[in-house]
């Protein structure tokens, strides 16, 4: 199923679904995922016991450093293999043997979190009466704090946990909603047999509760992985002769991942007996919760006015001249004048963001788009677009505004732009760009670092690119790059680096690291200040704004942005 047609049918089985949010709803909230704890586990034991420092495995979302880390592991009996649903579980355990600093770990990972805007959005579901019960594996409080937000008060949400787990039973047979059940404890605190007598009982309790709730309601995974074997077994058995789940079986999954073996046995399953389950592609938890809100027929006032607001912390402040001394920190954020506010919208029947990725690789078509439930959104000239599209039976070739506030998170039109202002860049500027994951570094292209484009730049560092001694790796100046929406306005945040070619080779690695950390210590705030100089000279050019073009068309939807040269200023606890 795609997500547009679980939007139009969630206002009718809105009162009967159930919500179970797993880790990944909580990541805009400022808490790491499973998947995240799992690798920082691995690289605990890795260093402590081969007495490798931890700086030299800092970036755990290069596949270098996860490979070498992991490579270790493989080699050790009885531990699980990589993606092994008792993986969270074992490393845990192996981390912190320990009970207390497991819990002291898990405070520390949820003490500064702050309800993210999908946990906002389905608390007003709760006070709107369109969801009425929603379980938890996660420790975080965002559901009951977010929920304080939109009643007003921590009377109205029963909450039921390991400690009581009665309640949740209570709850359902004397139907007192809205109601909040965390299957946490022993769920990901420490693994099932390793618990009290006493609190396996009261899992078991709550287990028993989950099973006959999915037997008269249906229930909408998002942000769960599947790794518990305690709730996976739970839901098998909901679903074993079909008499589970009647308003329908919902897993919500991103696009990028690929869902675990157990979860895709467990969906055919329910489809097998007649359940109406699916397996969903969707950006983030953010982005499903703002379109089902934006969707509902009613939305009360005071609701709507709450999911509106942004407290505002800080004020716009003029910027000084620039005669004379003042407490001023310079910031690594360019404002954007001015971005796209349209671009193409098709509706065909490709399904979700990889089958669009898939279409445009295999086409070979100059664009850029993403999936949105609306249908494919994109840049670039429409007959570049037909032809990626065409196969999949368009119906409709419109245009699709871009609104201000699907930028304030991570949704499918911010992750457009980001591509549209890298794709931007490497058009106007004689710059490389290499992806590393979802996110982007821009590098200098050596056969044109003499050119004088470059020449600020090159004042501030002397030498744009290399090879590395005794390595022969190649490594260039280079330039993270960010796009965020804060103070109402999109920015453009830049981090300048070092990009180094990647080695699979241990020794070289390290030698490569230690020649990166070398070169930018010596980098202090002079020298910080003349290489953002250099790269903004670069990027946006002589004038006080820039324009950077993806495609540089006539025919079709560029994206077109305005970058302004200065960047934000902060003084006396304004911004500019």
């Amino acid at each position: 199923m795609i997500v547009s047609e679980f939007l139009r049918l969630f206002p009718m089985r809105a009162p009967n679904l159930m919500w179970l949010l797993g880790a990944g709803a909580s990541a805009a909230a400022g808490i790491p995922t499973a998947y995240h704890m799992i690798w920082e586990f691995k690289r605990s034991l890795y260093c402590s016991t081969q007495r490798v420092p931890l700086t030299a495995c800092a970036d755990l979302s290069n596949p270098v450093v996860r490979s070498r880390i992991q490579l270790h592991f493989d080699s050790l009996p009885g531990a699980p293999k990589e993606n092994d649903p008792d993986e969270y579980g074992y490393y845990f355990e192996q981390a912190y043997p320990n009970e207390a600093d497991r819990r002291k770990y898990i405070d520390q990972m949820v003490s500064s979190a702050v309800p993210s805007f999908g946990h906002l959005a389905l608390a007003s579901l709760l006070k709107m009466e369109k969801a009425r019960a929603i379980w938890t594996t996660n420790f975080d409080r965002m559901v009951e704090d977010s929920s304080i937000r939109v009643f007003g008060n921590s009377s109205r949400l029963v909450v039921a946990g390991i400690d009581a787990p009665y309640l949740a039973t209570q709850a359902f047979n004397e139907s007192r909603w809205p109601v909040h059940i965390k299957l946490h404890g022993d769920f990901q605190s420490r693994r099932l047999k390793n618990t009290a007598q006493e609190l396996r009982t009261q899992d078991a309790e709550l287990r028993t509760c989950l099973l006959t709730a999915c037997r008269i309601q249906g229930l909408a995974m998002v942000g769960y992985s599947g790794r518990d074997a305690s709730i996976m077994d739970t839901l098998e058995e909901a679903v074993s002769g079909g008499r589970g789940f009647p308003s329908g079986f919902f897993w919500f999954h991103r696009p990028d991942s690929l869902c675990l073996p157990r979860v895709q046995d467990l969906i055919d399953k329910a489809v097998a007996v007649g359940i109406d389950a699916h397996l969903i592609e969707v950006e983030t938890f953010d982005e499903l919760m703002s379109d089902i809100v934006s969707l509902m027929p009613s939305v009360p006032t005071e609701v709507a006015s709450l999911l509106e607001e942004r407290p505002r912390r800080i004020s716009n402040a003029p910027l000084p001249s620039a005669v004379g001394a003042w407490p001023i920190l310079r910031l690594n954020a360019f404002p954007i004048v001015s971005a796209p506010s349209v671009c193409r919208r098709i509706v065909c029947d490709i399904r979700g963001q990889k089958e669009v990725r898939q279409a445009i690789a295999d086409t070979g078509a100059h664009v850029i788009a993403g999936r949105r439930n609306v249908g494919v959104i994109a840049f670039g000239e429409d007959s570049e677009v037909r032809k990626a599209f065409d196969p999949f039976r368009i119906s409709e070739f419109s245009v699709h505004s871009i609104e201000q506030r699907r930028l304030r998170y991570e949704s499918v039109e911010l992750g457009l732009l980001y591509d549209a202002l890298c794709q931007a860049i490497a058009r106007s500027t004689p710059t490389i760009v290499h992806h590393r994951g979802r996110r982007a570094i821009i590098g200098v292209d050596p056969t044109k670092a003499s050119t004088a484009l470059y020449a600020k730049l090159r004042s501030a560092v002397s030498v744009l690119s290399g090879k590395i001694p005794a390595t022969q790796r190649n490594w260039t100046e280079a330039l993270r790059l960010r796009l965020d929406f804060r103070l109402d306005r999109l920015w453009m945040l830049v981090e300048p680096t070092i990009w180094v070619e990647d080695t699979d080779d241990r020794a070289e690695r390290e030698t490569c690291k230690g020649f990166v950390r070398e070169r930018l210590a010596r980098r202090y705030n002079a020298e910080w200040n003349k290489v953002l100089d250099g790269w903004a000279e670069l990027l946006i050019g002589d004038s006080a704004v820039g324009e950077l073009r993806a495609f540089g068309i006539g025919n079709g939807m560029d994206a077109v942005f305005q970058v302004a040269k200065a960047p934000g200023f902060s003084w006396r606890g304004g911004v500019r």
